[in-house]
């Protein structure tokens, strides 16, 4: 099975979270995306401003369809950081090819995760574009340090089975949506908070 890891607080979940899951679905040609709802992000100072339960009932409403599974894998397995996730399931997986999914964002802050070069070492990478972070995300300090492990956006099928270091920038029509706004929307965080 090809099966791609979507990790995130997802606090809130929006229609952009779905436009990624559905977007390295079909580019990468997988059996199913397993969305992994944390239950922290520990990049946040702040908790999330909604509790588990909710986060879970919010990606459920926007990962329909046949490939899409919502999970509490990292609850379940009592991981906090993503390389502790992605490595368990791999042992308790090993016949499963799996990828990481993550938007152009995420790329950018990727450095500031927790053992992040053994991720990249661990499990091949899609990056799925997302407006405002295109460029920085290219340029971030993973994309840089990782240069020449980056296929080009043809070869997106081939990086599920591709050994790591191995990662995709995929192209895609953007999609506005943003937890960030929906946060402020809704007055749980002020303008300009990460």
């Amino acid at each position: 099975m090809r099966v791609g890891l979507y990790g995130g607080s997802f606090d809130p979940a929006h229609e952009g979270h779905a436009h990624v899951a559905r977007t390295a679905a079909r580019r990468l040609g997988l059996d199913r995306v397993i969305w992994l709802v944390a239950p922290r992000n520990p990049l946040k100072t702040s908790g999330a401003a909604l509790d588990l339960a909710a986060r879970q009932t919010g990606v459920a409403r926007l990962a329909r369809g046949p490939l899409m599974v919502v999970s509490d894998a990292e609850r379940r397995l009592a991981t906090r950081y993503t390389i502790d996730t992605v490595r368990a399931l791999k042992v308790r997986f090993p016949g499963v090819h799996f990828v990481w999914i993550m938007g152009a964002d995420g790329l950018g802050e990727l450095h500031r995760w927790r053992e992040w070069t053994a991720l990249m070492r661990e499990i091949p990478v899609a990056v799925v574009a997302r407006p405002g972070a295109s460029l920085r995300s290219r340029l971030s300090p993973a994309a840089r340090r990782f240069a020449a492990a980056r296929l080009p956006s043809t070869a997106a099928r081939r990086l599920v089975a591709t050994r790591p270091p191995a990662w995709v920038y995929i192209a895609a029509p953007w999609n506005f949506a943003s937890s960030t706004a929906l946060r402020q929307r809704a007055g749980a965080e002020p303008p300009g908070m990460c």
